[in-house]
């Protein structure tokens, strides 16, 4: 379900993560709603998938929106790495 270099995005709530996915299809943009990784831990259960090309534009459209995700990470060698310098200042 997800590829080498994709990002997910962690939310703190379901209704968050549902917002921000409501939000960011609205505006077209390529993302996908998943479970999160058993690998990483969330109380929500459900995270945002997307493309590390997108990441500027899905970033900036979840600040906007003040759904800035609790944690991102990147996916590389089969592993989940979390990644601070993504979150916009504030978050």
């Amino acid at each position: 379900m997800v590829r080498e270099g994709d990002l997910v995005a962690i939310f703190n709530s379901i209704h968050r993560v549902m917002k921000a996915e409501k939000v960011l299809k609205e505006r077209r943009m390529a993302i996908m709603l998943i479970p999160v990784p058993r690998s990483l831990t969330s109380d929500c259960g459900l995270a945002i998938r997307y493309a590390e090309t997108d990441r500027e534009s899905i970033l900036a459209v979840l600040a906007e929106s003040d759904l800035v995700p609790e944690q991102i990470y990147r996916f590389t060698a089969g592993e989940f790495v979390r990644i601070t310098d993504d979150l916009p200042v504030g978050s």
